[in-house]
């Protein structure tokens, strides 16, 4: 299958925001001060349902960015 070049330029700006946004979430997620991620320094099940929620979302970021890539790489290559 080959991807055109806006195509790809999108799936690897996808897959960069993905990783922007859910830093920027994990970090507000740890600094929680309002009780729903920890409750007396223990984590809740919302900080773990939130953290799995995050840690997929990198793993979905980072292949959909890597196909990005790769079909970047390919077209330089034909081009």
């Amino acid at each position: 299958m080959k991807l055109s070049r806006p195509v790809s330029w999108f799936l690897l700006a996808f897959g960069v925001w993905s990783w922007v946004i859910w830093i920027t979430f994990v970090k507000n997620l740890v600094a929680d001060g309002s009780g729903l991620a920890f409750d007396d320094g223990r984590p809740t099940a919302y900080f773990w349902v939130h953290l799995l929620l995050a840690v997929v979302s990198f793993v979905l970021g980072t292949v959909v960015g890597a196909i990005g890539l790769r079909g970047l790489r390919a077209l330089s290559r034909t081009s």
